[in-house]
């Protein structure tokens, strides 16, 4: 991977990819977080029809800290693993009420000392919430970074931060990581990828498995 392959990869997923932008649903950063932290092991359509009642009953840290967290399990146990979820954004609504004034913090350091907030989480609430670069890897970005070749396929999540922070312009990483983002969950999938007419399959790790074999 280099500087001018990587400009290249971006230039195409524009072309690709129309408006990209986070698909969950908020209107604030504290909505954002607590949606970001509810999307674990779901999809965001998933999590979109369980915040409007959530975030209308529970509009601020201050409401939700005080939460029975049965009714919190009871209004997001659609979207899986509704025990812990429950909990961690109740204590999450705690911290952010007691320790940060009910304000969301805008530093990575911050925002990964509350409840349930890793270093993914808190990337996405910098770059969507508050527009400050940060290049948050799910397992989407992890994916495509190693079949495009950003890191080796032993890479790490790590790894394929400091990739793709290293190889993309820093102006660029809020949008590349929307259209890396959309990119591995439409076309460039774990199974069954849309590798014929991928404007990327030159650069592809992956191809000699798929459609080349053939």
């Amino acid at each position: 991977m280099n500087k001018i392959v990587s400009k290249d990869i971006i230039d195409n997923l524009r072309l690709l990819i129309e408006n990209p932008q986070c698909e969950l649903d908020f209107k604030n950063t504290f909505e954002l977080l607590c949606a970001v932290m509810l999307s674990a092991q779901t999809t965001d359509k998933r999590v979109n029809l369980v915040t409007p009642k959530l975030f209308s009953k529970y509009p601020t840290p201050e409401a939700l800290q005080t939460a029975d967290i049965e009714d919190v399990k009871e209004i997001i146990k659609s979207i899986g693993l509704a025990n812990n979820k429950a909990k961690n954004i109740i204590q999450l609504a705690y911290e952010l009420n007691n320790k940060f004034n009910g304000i969301v913090p805008n530093t990575l350091e911050e925002l990964v000392t509350l409840p349930g907030v890793g270093r993914k989480t808190a990337s996405v609430v910098l770059a969507v919430g508050f527009g400050i670069p940060a290049m948050p890897v799910d397992t989407h970005l992890h994916r495509v970074s190693i079949r495009l070749g950003y890191v080796k396929k032993t890479g790490t999540v790590l790894e394929a931060e400091e990739a793709l922070k290293k190889y993309i312009s820093k102006e660029d990483w809020i949008e590349a990581h929307h259209l890396m983002l959309l990119f591995g969950r439409y076309h460039c999938t774990a199974i069954n990828p849309k590798c014929s007419g991928c404007p990327l399959f030159s650069y592809c790790k992956y191809k000699s498995k798929n459609i080349a074999s053939k």
